[in-house]
């Protein structure tokens, strides 16, 4: 209904136009009667004029011939409406080229007027003629001017947004051109339409130069459309794996252990290198590539090489091959000199160091173990880095050999004399040595007297007199001690060393001095929960137990306070002292009391017997003694008060 309203409108317009023009020739030809002279009217009145075509009749609008009925009007706008197709905007429709000039191109596209496209659309197309057809977009029906427009880069770009959601509802291959290269890829247009094609979606080999594709045509299968942002990602990649899959199959259907192929060396990796063998991939471990050890592959192979590699297993249902490469020669051991033997010494590269020892290559392909005891004579324990590094050059002594089992084990100590022997005479019993502090334990020092001579110095064996919570608190790695050897086991190869026997035993004089029961002088260094460090003299700490560090006001000790301590407890054999501080005033305070209740009782006895005393006499005095035994009385009583 709408389109039918709409030509009506437009016939509506149509014969206004015409109804003007027919009222502007009767002004016209009113004014020429006007002014033109009457007689030569009546004569072109009277005239019949005649047209190329025929006669024209300039009086027939006023005879009415210009008058329709509804029924003949209805009749004529349907045979024009007839002639005109249906056009709408947004659709895309077929138009023929009418006319080209140097900036557009002329569509007839059967509506009431051409449609104008831009030349520069159809750069694609340089021998484009009039006749031609092409598809085109219609954005409107008319512009300002009245025109129809048409685009054929937007009707280009809707069927190839069409194409392209087709080809991934039917999982269908599409063509496009490689326009140039982005980060990351490619930019292909497929049409008209820009898609992106990753780098890891090229091939299924990884590609080192992306511009080898630039200008190239290519089939490609669409992955992933973002329909908001107008993405689509495209690969060539899951083509050539299709086919490949089905090569694979063949393949790996004709494969059998053992079997020797022809591979092309496709990646590298940490792990080992992945061999082309035409269609299929196989996987060469690092360890299949030499009979002797490599940091990495490419040491011996490089991309693109072309080698004979061996098939060591594969799995049909995965499709995994396993290649090896040394396995196409000789082992190493094979050619190993049958001239070695226990004993022997041999030369080579150190190749790997562990924390158990070292790896030495004799030959490619054959190693021995040095075990880090094997190192040095010294019973010390130690670090292998300390003594070799990787690519060191030495020479070792063959400890163990089995060729059967492809083994060998190696020392180096055993190509210097071994220093454990006759030590009895060089470090008797009792001796002084020097020694160099090399490692530290919480139960004591570690000490070399040469190269090889370990020896153990115990922490009770540091001080006579100083308590040693760890070795760290006497001595540092690498200062030189003073010692006395105590115990020596050549078997065994054990040494015990001591420190403080370079001295003589002070507590045999401690004992003298800190007898039980003295009292000394000393300084509170440590206060604890269970008692109080206290230096005395001589350099000697004692222990005052909490309830022994009690002042007599109530308060205990503090940290740096001097004061005066009992020794309540002597212990040689274990160098510990106890000490007291409250024992001292407490002690003093009870012969205080002790001594007031002697003369308590003193005083009380004197009483006593001067009363006997004075009864005794009563009995025998006479009234003139009562009078001075009365005096004698009151004397002792007035005494007795003042005290």
């Amino acid at each position: 209904m709408a389109k039918k309203q709409e030509a009506e409108k437009e016939l509506a317009a149509k014969n206004a136009e015409l109804q003007g023009a027919d009222t502007k020739v009767v002004k016209d030809t009113e004014k020429i009667e006007s002014e033109a002279d009457s007689n030569l009217i009546d004569e072109i009145k009277s005239n019949t004029w005649i047209t190329p075509e025929g006669e024209f009749d300039w009086d027939a609008n006023d005879k009415g011939f210009g008058n329709y009925s509804d029924a003949e009007r209805a009749k004529l706008e349907a045979q024009y409406a007839d002639t005109f197709n249906q056009v709408n905007q947004g659709e895309i429709i077929e138009g023929t080229v009418v006319s080209i000039n140097n900036k557009d191109v002329v569509l007839n596209v059967g509506f009431k007027s051409d449609g104008l496209v831009s030349l520069s659309e159809f750069r694609d197309l340089p021998e484009l003629k009039i006749g031609d057809k092409v598809d085109v977009f219609v954005e409107s029906q008319e512009d300002a001017n009245g025109q129809l427009v048409l685009s054929r880069k937007r009707a280009k770009t809707q069927k190839s947004w069409e194409a392209i959601n087709e080809a991934l509802e039917n999982d269908a291959i599409i063509t496009g051109f490689v326009k140039s290269r982005t980060k990351g890829g490619l930019i292909v247009d497929i049409k008209g339409v820009e898609a992106f094609l990753p780098g890891s979606q090229i091939d299924i080999k990884p590609i080192r130069d992306y511009d080898v594709y630039v200008g190239k045509t290519m089939e490609f299968k669409v992955v992933k459309i973002n329909h908001e942002f107008k993405n689509v990602v495209v690969s060539h990649k899951v083509l050539i794996e299709n086919d490949l899959e089905n090569q694979k199959s063949e393949i790996v259907a004709k494969l059998e252990k053992g079997q020797v192929l022809e591979g092309t060396v496709k990646n590298i990796t940490d792990f080992g290198v992945f061999i082309d063998l035409g269609g299929v991939d196989g996987l060469l471990h690092i360890t299949d590539i030499s009979w002797g050890r490599i940091e990495h592959p490419k040491e011996v192979l490089s991309l693109d090489q072309t080698i004979n590699v061996v098939v060591l297993d594969f799995d049909d249902e995965k499709k995994r091959i396993a290649l090896g490469l040394k396995q196409l020669s000789e082992h190493p051991w094979e050619s190993l000199d049958t001239a070695l033997e226990v004993g022997s010494k041999v030369k080579g590269k150190i190749v790997t160091v562990a924390d158990y020892g070292a790896f030495l290559e004799i030959i490619p392909g054959v190693e021995g173990l040095i075990h880090v005891s094997e190192m040095s004579w010294s019973q010390n324990l130690r670090s292998p880095q300390e003594f070799l590094k990787v690519g060191d050059e030495i020479e070792a002594q063959i400890l163990t050999l089995d060729r059967d089992e492809r083994k060998m084990s190696l020392g180096i100590k055993q190509l210097t004399p071994d220093p454990w022997k006759n030590i009895t005479e060089r470090y008797p019993v009792g001796s002084k040595q020097s020694a160099v502090v090399k490692n530290m334990t919480n139960f004591g020092v570690f000490v070399e007297l040469e190269e090889g001579i370990d020896g153990l110095i115990h922490i009770s064996d540091l001080s006579w007199s100083k308590k040693i919570n760890h070795p760290n608190e006497f001595t540092k790695v690498g200062e030189t001690l003073d010692v006395v050897v105590l115990e020596l086991d050549e078997e065994n190869r054990k040494l015990s060393l001591g420190h403080k026997q370079l001295e003589e035993n002070p507590w045999d004089t401690f004992e003298t001095i800190f007898t039980e029961g003295s009292i000394h002088e000393g300084t509170v260094i440590k206060v604890g929960d269970k008692g109080d460090i206290v230096a005395l003299q001589y350099g000697v700490e004692g222990f005052c137990p909490s309830k022994h560090s009690v002042k007599e006001d109530g308060s205990s000790l503090k940290v740096d306070e001097v004061t005066s301590f009992k020794i309540i407890e002597f212990n040689k054999e274990n160098k510990r002292l106890v000490i007291s501080h409250s024992r001292i005033w407490e002690e003093e305070k009870e012969e205080a009391r002790k001594e007031e209740s002697n003369n308590r009782k003193k005083d009380a006895k004197a009483e006593s017997s001067a009363v006997k005393k004075v009864k005794d006499s009563v009995e025998k005095s006479t009234l003139g003694d009562l009078d001075v035994l009365a005096q004698l009385k009151e004397q002792m009583e007035n005494d007795k008060n003042a005290k």
